[in-house]
């Protein structure tokens, strides 16, 4: 309480400054930066050739010279980026601690001529000092170019299975936790005392020792502290929309309006929020730098503002620049609308319908994987579709199986292309998920589609190929016509020429491309009728993308509340999950909740 009282007290002189420039700067990333980036990304792939990005090229693509040299452009991007916004707040807070007072010309001036700095030989190395810093002081994201990053789910569920991995993250995270604490005062010394990187570490080194417990406290006290004003604010707007839609709930138009109310209120919370979390952050440790300075009597030296005049001429500058700013905002507008009216612009085809429930590899969450149990537990959790996964046996029979070894599920270490079916079918596969299922065996495709007729759910049918099969394309292909269940299944694959094989045999088919990276233009997969994309890269973009081009998308494999609500607000049409129950409450909720009254629960249980 009190560094942020004694950092309420020092903004007093230039707190407009500080709330401006944030705004200014971050709207400006925002609206011209990232974008940016976007269109150089996209040129960058044209440059070299490729139209789109997936699993199967994208190793080849990061490889690629000019992919190299458009990362480091973006690090060094980030980097000066980062610097820019961390040099105006020391100096804003130099300033108000001599209590002078600045314009945000001469801010800008000054973060310009700082972060420049950062280039010179020597001082090279606090770039990728920022770089690994950015995560851990920008508060909830790295400067606001990277807000949305996840880490996909079955990522997570392969660490989670494999203690070394957390023990390892854990480990470099208390190195990086180390270094944190040794570099906490760097900025201040480079940017403040004008110190060359090797100094400012040096004397960041020396300010904090014997300190550092009480450091790391200090960062995690005004986290926590910043994340509570947030939550405090957030709460205090919920309620005062929820008590006057409550109090005028005799007015029907009043839910519309307090609904629009309250997206709108969200929306400049979320604003403040990537705004101010890094002035914050780097105001709370400058003042504690200050402190820390006098604690061992160190003389605090202060820099000078550049050089500033208020002439007429540069308020006619000033206006200009407003003046143009607002008519080229005109002018897009303008284009806009003209694109719209003659139909070079086309509005994203979207449409509201309830996601559809795909229970991954049956009800795997409580039965085994891929087997008949599972596909019945499914049907009685209501699932709309099951997905299995097929591969072929050495004498030709279509088989339901994930892995291409029997260690996992049936302890039998034999690889199944290796294996009869008369082999096969004597594995228990059951026994590995529990003793009640000893005895469970593996089942045919024949078999799960008579199973899936009687039961009316369809099927996602994954050819999962070793390449050791023989006509294993037509072979399903035959059999879904055989018994005549083209209409009631898809055929997927995370190998696109499979796809292109089945839609050979057979162009009326519904295939699916099964993806765990999508960027790029979607047009180039014409044998894929549909794309069934890891959950953690399904954007909103992309599902628009997706829907204009008349195919849908599937997300997988999405098992937590949050993930799944995520992906039914991102408008996908399948959910593949092994939580069918999960999901079905979710879309329910999605489908029958009050807006207004489902954020007021999420306050009430936090």
């Amino acid at each position: 309480m009190r560094t942020f009282g004694h950092l309420m007290r020092m903004l007093q002189k230039n707190w407009k400054i500080l709330l401006g420039f944030e705004l200014l700067y971050k709207l400006v990333s925002f609206t011209i930066s990232i974008p940016l980036f976007g269109r150089l990304f996209y040129g960058i792939m044209r440059l070299n050739g490729y139209g789109y990005i997936t699993i199967d090229n994208v190793f080849e693509f990061a490889s690629s010279p000019f992919t190299i040299i458009l990362v480091l452009l973006w690090l060094f991007l980030l980097a000066a980026y980062s610097m820019l916004d961390i040099s105006a707040v020391l100096f804003i807070l130099d300033q108000s601690g001599q209590k002078k007072k600045v314009t945000l010309l001469q801010t800008i001036k000054f973060s310009v001529m700082n972060a420049a700095r950062m280039f010179r030989s020597g001082n090279v190395r606090l770039i990728l000092m920022l770089l690994f810093i950015i995560p851990f002081l920008n508060i909830g994201a790295a400067s606001g170019f990277v807000t949305t990053f996840s880490i996909p789910e079955f990522i997570l569920e392969y660490v989670h299975s494999h203690p070394w991995i957390l023990i390892a993250f854990t480990a470099l995270a208390l190195v990086c936790l180390f270094f944190l604490l040794r570099w906490l005062y760097v900025f201040p010394y480079f940017t403040l005392e004008k110190c060359s990187f090797r100094e400012a570490v040096k004397k960041s080194v020396a300010l904090g020792k014997m300190h550092r417990a009480v450091d790391f406290a200090f960062l995690i006290v005004i986290q926590v502290f910043y994340y509570l004003i947030y939550f405090l604010f957030v709460s205090l707007g919920l309620k005062a929309v929820y008590s006057i839609s409550t109090a005028l709930s005799g007015l029907s138009f009043i839910k519309i309006v307090s609904a629009s109310a309250l997206w709108l209120f969200l929306l400049f919370a979320q604003l403040l929020v990537v705004a101010l979390g890094t002035p914050f952050s780097y105001a709370c440790i400058s003042i504690h730098y200050f402190r820390r300075k006098m604690e061992c009597g160190e003389k605090i030296i202060h820099t000078t503002a550049p050089e500033y005049e208020r002439s007429r001429r540069m308020k006619r500058r000033l206006l200009i620049a407003q003046l143009a700013v607002a008519l080229l905002s005109l002018m897009g507008a303008s284009f806009m609308v003209y694109g719209f009216n003659t139909g070079k612009l086309k509005l994203q085809v979207e449409y509201l319908h309830t996601a559809e429930v795909t229970a991954h590899r049956g009800a795997s969450a409580i039965y085994p994987e891929n087997t008949m149990a599972a596909f019945q537990g499914a049907v009685d959790q209501d699932a709309d579709w099951i997905e299995l996964d097929i591969q072929q046996s050495a004498d030709g029979e279509i088989f339901v199986m994930h892995d291409t070894n029997l260690k996992r599920t049936a302890g039998i270490n034999r690889n199944t292309w290796e294996m009869t079916w008369e082999e096969l079918s004597q594995a228990d596969v059951g026994s590995f998920f529990g003793s009640e299922f000893a005895g469970e065996r593996i089942p045919l495709l024949s078999e799960v589609i008579d199973f899936a007729k009687e039961n009316n759910v369809r099927l996602n049918i994954e050819i999962k190929p070793t390449g050791h099969e023989t006509d294993f394309e037509q072979s399903v292909v035959d059999l879904i016509r055989e018994k005549n269940f083209e209409d009631y299944c898809v055929v997927t694959s995370q190998n696109y020429s499979v796809l292109e094989r089945v839609k050979e045999y057979d162009e009326d088919i519904k295939t699916v491309y099964v993806m765990s990276i999508a960027y790029g233009n979607m047009n180039f997969f014409t044998a894929a009728d549909a794309f069934s994309v890891e959950s953690s890269n399904v954007t909103a973009s992309l599902v628009s993308r997706v829907h204009n081009v008349g195919k849908e998308i599937y997300a997988w494999t999405v098992n937590t509340k949050n993930s799944i609500n995520k992906m039914i607000d991102r408008n996908v049409d399948n959910i593949i999950t092994d939580r069918v129950p999960l999901a079905r409450q979710c879309i329910f909720d999605s489908d029958t909740s009050d807006l207004i009254t489902e954020y007021v629960n999420f306050i009430r249980k936090h």
